[in-house]
């Protein structure tokens, strides 16, 4: 036996004790005590699975997993996708769903497809061990391993259902328990990054789905289909599944609150996961929203920051997030507060200093009065504060904002006032890239240096290189360069008016000119 095989061999057995261990049972319950406690638990789908499985099922459900759950069991002929972040226990809630459809419901044959054999194997596994060691499944269901039809990828119980695991572009025709054709067709880990690299392989895929293992099912019978993945790509089976789908649930590690979506994992662990990947990685695998670099912004030019004595002035520029907006990447990711010092020299604009993310209001404003001292204390005796206003920001500017500022104004000593940008915007995106690509093309958008480091700095760099005309990354911080861009260049424009001469002037200055 090989050295991988001895080390999957002991952790199946491994598994199988541990699952042993966990579903302890009462041996003095007569058969129809089993049978009274089978019929009352099977009222209660969760509690029936947390009874069955203590093993996986040990947090509490969070409620889109209850939804998910009742969705799947209660809809004999379903079609769902779920698109949940690593960490959501798709495949295990899955797995939940399916013994109790085969279990309870009386479905009889489920195939399962995945990339390839061995991910397909690997995701039977859970099923196999618990028909095998489940003493509470055994002593409910009687026992299920049938020990002369039991392999990794092809199995059947005792009870008549069958298990067949395959990989994508497997022959699955005739896939028959007996007369029955599959009633459950489950695709998990199905998408890999290579093939959705390719249009060509992808569509062979898909393809194989659609004309190979879809038509196996009863057009006569109801079937539950169910696709498990994240949205690894812009275009990927799961993607396509959706469009089809009766329902395609997407839940992404935290909501559009930044608040985690699951009690289990907490948010110092969901912080302390994602400061050790990249930000495209965690938007793929944790947020469903893939993102590609430098589609406009090829790049961000780090570079150092002149004194700022010699900017005639600098600007506060700030964003609230409330948007005018209706079905834009900002409601839907979710949004956030932006607060960035930011200066002119001819035609280059430098990003100074600033602040980007989730904040209280208190934050917000502190983040003001923190870059006014900033300003001074480096040299600039100038400096205007400003807050984009628009007819949905304006009462927290009002009623909110206004009074958080005076009260600030008070504790520091700082008279600060902070005047509302109310000039009307066009699309979000057509600005910025309009507005700030020529100038980062051409090399007059610098982002200080010093500041690379700094997390605020690392994040708007990162919204600049994943920005994209259909905002799948936000672009709060972007956005707030952009207004902070255009204050300066219409106040430079108030501070040096254009000189109109008349033409009996010129042509008085120029002897040529009748």
């Amino acid at each position: 036996m090989k050295t991988a095989d001895k080390i999957a061999l002991k952790q199946w057995d491994k598994l199988k004790e541990s699952i042993y261990k966990d579903t302890t049972i009462d041996e003095s319950l007569s058969p129809a005590e089993i049978e009274k406690m089978r019929i009352d638990l099977e009222k209660d789908p969760i509690r029936w699975i947390k009874y069955l499985f203590p093993t996986y099922a040990k947090a509490e459900f969070a409620p889109f997993q209850i939804k998910a759950i009742k969705r799947i069991i209660n809809n004999p002929e379903w079609f769902e996708v779920l698109s949940w972040s690593r960490e959501l226990a798709k495949s295990t809630i899955v797995m939940f769903c399916v013994f109790y459809l085969v279990l309870v419901k009386g479905k009889r044959n489920v195939i399962l497809a995945a990339a390839t054999q061995k991910a397909a194997a690997r995701l039977l596994a859970p099923y196999m061990i618990n028909f095998e060691s489940n003493r509470r499944l055994i002593q409910l269901y009687g026992e299920q391993a049938s020990y002369g039809e039991w392999a990794e990828l092809e199995f059947k119980t005792k009870g008549g259902v069958t298990f067949l695991g395959i990989g994508a572009g497997d022959a699955p025709r005739g896939a028959r328990n007996e007369a029955i054709r599959p009633d459950i067709l489950l695709l998990d880990d199905f998408d890999t990054d290579e093939d959705c690299r390719n249009p060509d392989v992808l569509d062979k895929k898909w393809d194989w789905w659609m004309k190979a293992l879809y038509p196996t099912r009863s057009t006569s019978e109801p079937t539950t289909i169910i696709f498990c993945g994240n949205i690894i790509a812009e275009d990927c089976c799961i993607k396509r599944a959706g469009d089809y789908a009766d329902h395609w649930d997407i839940v992404n590690i935290r909501d559009e609150n930044g608040v985690s979506t699951w009690k289990k994992n907490t948010e110092e662990m969901i912080d302390r996961v994602l400061s050790l990947i990249s930000t495209k990685a965690a938007q793929g695998e944790y947020f469903n929203n893939p993102v590609s670099e430098g589609r406009i912004f090829t790049e961000t030019k780090l570079g150092r920051i002149p004194k700022l004595s010699r900017f005639p002035f600098l600007v506060i520029y700030a964003d609230p997030t409330q948007s005018e907006a209706k079905g834009t990447a900002k409601n839907k990711k979710g949004s956030l507060k932006a607060v960035w010092l930011c200066g002119k020299i001819e035609r280059t604009l430098y990003v100074i200093k600033g602040f980007l993310g989730k904040m209280t209001t208190e934050e917000f404003v502190t983040h003001f009065f923190t870059l006014w001292q900033y300003a001074k204390e480096h040299g600039c005796p100038n400096v205007y504060a400003v807050q984009e206003n628009n007819s949905l920001q304006d009462p927290f500017f009002q009623q909110v904002f206004r009074p958080a500022v005076a009260k600030m104004s008070r504790k520091t000593g700082i008279a600060l006032s902070v005047t509302p940008d109310e000039k009307k915007k066009t699309d979000k995106a057509v600005r910025i890239e309009a507005n700030l690509e020529p100038l980062n093309r051409e090399g007059f958008l610098v982002f200080n240096e010093a500041e690379k480091d700094d997390p605020n700095m690392k994040l708007l760099r990162e919204e600049f290189l994943f920005f994209d005309m259909a905002l799948n990354f936000h672009a709060d911080g972007a956005d707030c360069i952009e207004g902070a861009n255009r204050y300066i260049d219409d106040k430079i424009s108030e501070l040096q008016p254009m000189v109109c001469t008349s033409r009996s002037t010129i042509s008085k200055r120029n002897r040529h000119r009748q």
